[in-house]
């Protein structure tokens, strides 16, 4: 018969302290103040060695019971027993923590094949020695990838420490493991596909980037077996850009269609939906601009998880996580009765606001850098802080402070490449005359403007605002081309030079952002 053997007091404190770390956002403040208790300082959460540290500290705690007769699950009693387990947990993911990042930069240079775990073997016979059963240690080995995945891709993916973007990255966290982890560990790890996800924010803040760090973070199971995952998470992400395609092309793109579905469907063609895997989610970009026929199509999808392909009538299932995102005002086009109240609660079982590059930058100057040094990295292949340096001085030349960058961080990374180029940035926007608007409202006013040069003014007030001509399309209802006709007409009004044939200004749409 086995001897049960009790933690003392001083160790119990401890270890619960790491059960409540095991249990936390790894971005949130309480984390970063249970880091400080455990190693006795403060733990930047992006340190490399982070986990090292951890992984140390905890180990020696253990090897201190591990003399008493408590290596394993099975010598701990009453709430011992959850307690230990949380804690051995704690200590093999950490121990493997490296590992898992280099599986996942492997996996992404791999692709869409399932990329051999090296490793894996060795972290479940640690987790049997402690107690754990073999499907149970498969499934805890799948979460830890998937949490060092998650950490990666918000981390590597979203650059800043300014308050707004701290924030950011616990939502991100909280979306795909739930504000509590025991809640997802117990009930929600294979059940996520449930929850949609709503991202908002002006144009170029990085709601893709968001996306994808969702998408790729979600659970695959572990083969033992074939010492693989089912599948790679660089398959499990598939996205679309709703606004590049007609409307009569949307609901092919989503839900594919037969042979001879329409005049032209010459061949059966797989739509989004069916493409996306069981354990990953598809992302509809610009979901703002959609149809109310398309909205109802989702709308099924999202309620019945289910659709059919254009042309048939057999039903499809749908097995993976809806993320959706829009830079419009989605209140006002439910107001409008362009955008179904039904639609909007079913897509908004969490929303996340991305925040703008010039809120991020009035709350933290430094981020700049931050972003910069990132940029200048991934265009040149390694770090330049002489490159930074340049283009940090470009910018505070020729735009000075504050500065509103109404592309984000999209118009940051071209900004960056024009001025590698040329060494110098005008801005995005070439600002409408000072008095313009006063000119425009007197106008109509007076009644002394015909309907086309309303429409023009007024496309270039959106114009400036937005800095982006699809947006301006957007609201007004207008072609793109229209738009940037009426534009330049008024840039020209306000511009002498570019009426004599001078430079003309290239903004974010002409440079692809």
């Amino acid at each position: 018969m086995e001897t049960n053997v009790s933690i003392e007091s001083a160790d119990r404190e401890f270890f619960e302290l790491i059960a409540q770390a095991a249990f936390s956002n790894p971005f949130s403040e309480e984390r970063a103040e249970l880091d400080q208790r455990i190693v006795g300082r403060p733990l930047n959460p992006f340190l490399e060695d982070r986990p090292d540290l951890l992984a140390q500290i905890v180990s020696d705690r253990l090897r201190k019971l591990e003399a008493q007769g408590l290596s394993e699950l099975r010598h701990c009693a009453g709430e011992d027993r959850p307690l230990m387990q949380t804690v051995f947990l704690f200590e093999v993911y950490h121990q493997y923590c490296h590992d898992f990042d280099q599986l996942t930069l492997d996996q992404i240079k791999l692709g869409e094949p399932s990329a051999p775990v090296k490793f894996g073997g060795a972290a479940l016979a640690r987790m049997r020695r402690r107690g754990f059963e073999m499907e149970e240690a498969a499934r805890f080995f799948a979460i830890f990838y998937q949490l060092r995945r998650a950490f990666h891709f918000i981390v590597r993916g979203l650059i800043g420490q300014s308050p707004c973007m701290r924030e950011f990255r616990r939502h991100l966290w909280n979306n795909v493991f739930t504000q509590d982890i025991r809640l997802y560990d117990r009930y929600l790890w294979n059940r996520m596909e449930d929850f949609s996800t709503l991202l908002l924010g002006e144009t170029g803040t990085g709601k893709g980037t968001a996306a994808a760090a969702i998408g790729r973070s979600g659970f695959v199971p572990f083969d033992e077996k074939q010492g693989r995952f089912a599948e790679s998470f660089m398959r499990g992400f598939v996205a679309l850009n709703l606004s590049q395609f007609p409307e009569t092309l949307i609901e092919s793109e989503l839900f594919g269609h037969r042979k001879g579905a329409f005049t032209g469907a010459i061949e059966a063609h797989q739509g989004l939906l069916a493409r996306c895997s069981p354990h990953g989610a598809i992302f509809l970009d610009e979901i703002g601009d959609v149809g109310v026929p398309v909205q109802i199509k989702l709308l099924q999808v999202l309620q019945e998880r289910t659709f059919c392909p254009v042309g048939s009538h057999e039903p499809v299932r749908f097995r993976g996580r809806v993320i959706a995102a829009t830079n419009r005002p989605l209140e006002t086009l439910r107001s409008q009765g362009l955008f179904r109240d039904d639609f909007f609660y079913r897509l908004c079982s969490d929303i996340i606001q991305v925040p703008p590059l010039r809120q991020r930058l009035q709350e933290d100057p430094g981020e700049l850098r931050q972003l910069l040094e990132h940029v200048v990295t991934g265009l040149v292949g390694e770090p330049a802080a002489d490159l930074v340096d340049m283009v940090q001085a470009t910018l505070q030349r020729t735009l000075g402070t504050p500065y509103a960058w109404p592309g984000n961080v999209r118009e940051l990374e071209q900004a960056t490449r024009r001025i590698l180029l040329t060494r110098d940035y005008a801005g995005s926007v070439r600002p409408l005359a000072p008095d313009s608007r006063s000119e425009l409202l007197a106008g109509i006013e007076a009644g002394t403007l015909d309907a086309e040069a309303v429409l023009a003014g007024y496309c270039a007030c959106l114009y400036e605002k937005s800095g982006n001509y699809e947006a301006v399309a957007r609201l007004t209802h207008l072609d793109r081309r229209t738009v940037k006709k009426y534009v330049e007409q008024r840039l020209a009004a306000a511009d002498p030079a570019r009426r004599s044939g001078g430079e003309k200004e290239v903004g974010p749409d002409t440079v692809g952002l």
